[in-house]
């Protein structure tokens, strides 16, 4: 039989709880909610993340979420979602010009050319390779064919040139074959400074057509034919197993890399400048410099609340909760003597 002091204790257990029940139900909700969430800024308003989290715990989780995550189940169903929502496309069907602005357009494509000398560079690592250098010679070669082709058949239409200018083709046809071949069949330096030249000639082909200031209005010119048509789903042009090869692919190269050890090290790096940059602010400072309003916030928090608490409540484990917390203090020696 419990003794008095045991009896208060829970009485006074059941108060508390009916209490804090009451503060997290109907009109009272809202300002338990906010003054909580205000009491907890306010706080935090007055220490500096750097003081309030260890950095060293921070890198071990990033580096644990990298590893996990993205080949969690819930990540792939995101992802299968995601490429149906592409694939369906909109309800609605609307111009790419509604929604992105031409002018910001036409600012990122003056960035992307002016970085021409940067391509310039990454192409030139490509002369390392003899089959860059064989797939070069054969496009280039292919092109002169095409060329020659044309030609002839506008030299077929000019009576007595066109058996002239078969012959010159021809030729030029024998020369262009018997080359391919020795690009199949030699290897060694020959291939190789043969190969390097066509990349070479190649790569200054595409660097200048980038400098060229036609094809930036060329550019905004396809810009502004794109910008005219609707977006659609992609199930206009491929099938959904192809969007899905494509995106799988890619997910496993992604889940692949994120577990090696440099790009633990890589996100190491990116928290330690994370706090070097912003350890010294506090929270509502890094709200600040997120352009998040701390009025905006609270009241997201409590138009949230009611829905997770209700669903706690209805289902009793609100009050279990509540009682899981409250109970060891009323069932504490202190708490006894005092009512004892």
């Amino acid at each position: 039989m419990p003794t008095p002091a045991e009896t208060l204790a829970q009485q006074l257990l059941d108060a508390q709880v009916r209490f804090h029940l009451d503060r997290l139900h109907g009109e009272q909700l809202d300002a338990t909610v906010t003054g909580l969430a205000e009491s907890l800024l306010d706080a935090s308003g007055t220490q500096q993340i750097d003081g309030l989290v260890d950095r060293e715990a921070v890198k071990d989780i990033v580096t644990r979420s990298l590893a996990t995550v993205p080949s969690s189940a819930a990540v792939s169903a995101i992802v299968e979602l995601a490429v149906q929502v592409v694939h369906d496309g909109p309800e609605e069907a609307y111009p790419l010009g509604d929604v992105v602005d031409r002018d910001q357009v036409e600012v990122l494509l003056d960035e992307l050319l002016a970085l021409s000398p940067v391509l310039e560079r990454a192409l030139e690592h490509l002369t390392a390779s003899p089959l860059v250098g064989t797939m070069a010679s054969r496009f280039m070669g292919r092109v002169v064919a095409e060329v020659l082709q044309a030609n002839k058949a506008v030299a077929d239409k000019v009576p007595g040139l066109g058996s002239l200018m078969s012959f010159g083709t021809s030729a030029a046809s024998k020369m262009v074959g018997a080359a391919d071949k020795q690009l199949e069949g030699l290897i060694g330096d020959t291939v190789g400074k043969g190969g390097t030249f066509a990349v070479r000639r190649l790569n200054r082909i595409i660097v200048e057509t980038l400098q060229d200031p036609t094809t930036r209005e060329a550019m905004l010119q396809v810009w502004d034919l794109v910008a005219q048509e609707p977006i659609g789903g992609l199930g206009e042009h491929v099938s959904t197993e192809e969007v899905s090869g494509v995106v799988d692919a890619v997910h496993d190269l992604a889940i692949s890399t994120l577990v090696h050890e440099r790009v633990a090290r890589l996100s190491d790096a990116v928290v330690e400048a994370f706090f070097e940059r912003f350890g010294g602010y506090t929270p509502t400072e890094l709200l600040a410099e997120l352009d998040l309003d701390r009025a905006d916030l609270v009241a997201d928090l409590v138009r949230i609340a009611p829905g997770v608490l209700t669903a706690l409540e209805e289902s009793g484990d609100l009050e279990r909760l509540l009682r899981e917390q409250l109970a060891p203090f009323y069932a504490s020696p202190e708490v006894a003597a005092l009512l004892g």
